[in-house]
């Protein structure tokens, strides 16, 4: 096992609202702008199942 496996977190220093999209994107090594779209983009067509998403990930993933 190496010492640098990445545990998903919520992000305390690249956040908005609760850290989710930072932590996405800390975790898979991608810019946390694209997580953010996709929120937006889910958020477009009536806002319920973007919002139930991103309120599910925010009470499942722990805070760093």
């Amino acid at each position: 096992m190496s010492s640098s496996t990445k545990s998903l977190r919520r992000s305390r220093k690249n956040r908005i609202i609760a850290g989710v999209c930072g932590g996405l994107g800390e975790f898979f090594g991608i810019s946390t702008f694209w997580f953010r779209l996709g929120f937006l983009i889910a958020l477009i067509p009536g806002g319920v199942p973007g919002f139930l998403l991103y309120l599910l990930l925010w009470l499942i993933i722990p805070n760093d």
